[in-house]
Formats: C-alpha cells, structure tokens, sequence
C-alpha cells in the first residue's frame, strides 16, 4: 500500500492510492497516519478495506508529510561508506545516533526555509524507517518485521550550527522544514529488500547524489536491532538511514543552500520531493 495525506497544512486528510494512481480518500475509515495510526495492527485493518469503494480525490492538491506527527525523529550519521569518506571521517564502528525535533517535519513539497543567520545549509536524500510496533531488544533477524513501512527523507541540515556551535548535531538538523517526509509511506510488504533501493537529488537539475542503499555501512536490520537495546523504539517512530555521497559540505569548494535552489529527491519505489528553498522571513 501507498498511504499519503493530502490538504492544507494542519488539516491534512489521510488517503491510499489505488491500482490506477488515483488518490482514495480514507477519511472517516481510518486513524490519521502517526503512532498507533501506523500500527502493524492499524495497517491490517486497512488492507481489508475495499479500496475502490472509496471516494476518489481528483485534485488532492498540497501533499503533507505521510505522517502527521512522530514520538522520535531519529538519524543515522555517516552510515555510507562513500559520505564518510567524502568528509574526512573514518567510518563509524557503531551506528551513530542523533535525532531531529519532531517540528522539523514537514510536507515532501513545501519550501524549505533556510533559517536566520544560516550560512551553510545542505541537503540528504534518506531511506526513511517508520517503526510498525514498540520494540526492546530485537534481534536482527526480527528487526524488520517491526518494520510498518518506509519513505523518501531529505535530512535538510545546516553545517555550521550543526559541527560549529559545539554540543550535539540536533541544533544543526531540527529548523523548522529540516525534515521533508514522503510523499507515501510504503508498507513494508511492497519493500522486499531496503538494502536494494535506488537514492538520488538534484540541486537545480544537477544530479549531486546518486548511490544505492547496498552501501550502507549499517543494514536497516542492524540500525533497528542496535538502538533496540538502548532504548524502546514505538509504533510511528521515524528513522532517517544516512546519506549517501554528494552532498554540499562534500564538494570542492563547499556549496550551500541558496533562495531559489530547488532539490529534487528520490528513493525507488517511495516517490520524489521538489523543495525550493527560501530565505526566512
């Protein structure tokens, strides 16, 4: 299934998308998508419902983020081989966990603004993780079937809050915007292999990222199983994966965010964003 949720910011809809593209409205049926509304349990209960019994939405307009809110917005840093190595930085022994506050989260086509006194704002396109159960202590051979479903994530960050201002990254991820989620949240079930995925961004129509999840230096099994032992993970959690090479903070010489710079961001099977990024007013 490809759920998404389409409207106004703040009054979002929930709906599915049926054989043919079209948008179903689920309004009445379902939960809004976020914590026991992406449930294992919750998506069960949608699968039985007659999808072409529902009312078509010709013009869906905005598409919000495809969930309306997370307990945790977490990140995994330096998880690909060639990222890692386009910084400087010795590849990681253990996943690296930071998190983005929740209200950075926002619609896969909205503006991204870049915030005050920002100078160096930078893009990641992400396989994003929504966590289907509560899970401790998983193992990795478990890990993915508490797995509900996954996403396109461009983990927006600005480098010089996040690696200049002491402290830990999250100051340099979580502006308001800094977490474009979706356009669908893809069941796992439509997912056979998330270390098989296709990830790309264009900046301005220039392809910068262009990898596969197979270099992940950690499987999303092995994300999962890790943080499992340290902390309880719960039904809507959000786990953006890393990024790959590419990214502005890695080019000689550095390019940053600018107004007007529009990122086109790609994960196969999960759907593209378009974000233009503007200056704060």
């Amino acid at each position: 299934m490809k759920l998404l949720r389409y409207g106004p910011a703040g009054s979002e809809k929930p709906g599915i998308l049926d054989a043919e593209g079209q948008v179903r409205d689920l309004s009445g049926r379902v939960e809004d998508f976020a914590g026991a509304g992406v449930s294992l349990e919750a998506l069960d209960r949608i699968r039985a419902i007659d999808v072409n019994s529902l009312p078509v939405v010709a013009d869906p307009g905005r598409i919000g983020s495809c969930v309306a809110s997370v307990p945790n917005f977490f990140c995994i840093g330096l998880n690909y081989a060639k990222h890692a190595a386009e910084t400087g930085a010795t590849p990681p022994t253990e996943p690296i966990l930071f998190s983005k506050a929740s209200s950075a989260l926002s619609g896969p086509d909205d503006d991204v603004i870049i915030p005050r006194n920002s100078v160096k704002g930078d893009w990641e396109v992400e396989l994003g993780v929504v966590i289907g159960r509560d899970v401790l202590y998983v193992s990795e051979e478990e890990a993915l079937s508490c797995v509900a479903g996954y996403c396109t994530i461009n983990d927006v960050s600005e480098r010089e809050f996040q690696a200049e201002r002491g402290g830990q990254w999250i100051k340099g991820k979580s502006a308001p915007t800094f977490g474009p989620t979706g356009p669908y949240l893809v069941t796992a079930d439509e997912v056979p292999n998330p270390q098989n995925l296709k990830l790309s961004l264009a900046l301005n129509g220039e392809t910068v990222q262009d990898s596969n999840t197979d270099d992940m230096i950690f499987t999303v099994a092995e994300i999962i199983s890790y943080m499992s032992q340290f902390m309880q993970l719960q039904a809507g959690d959000i786990i953006a994966t890393g990024t790959p090479s590419g990214v502005g903070l890695g080019m000689k010489p550095p390019r940053f965010l600018r107004p007007g710079d529009v990122m086109e961001v790609t994960v196969e099977g999960l759907g593209t964003q378009r974000q233009t990024a503007v200056a704060a007013s």
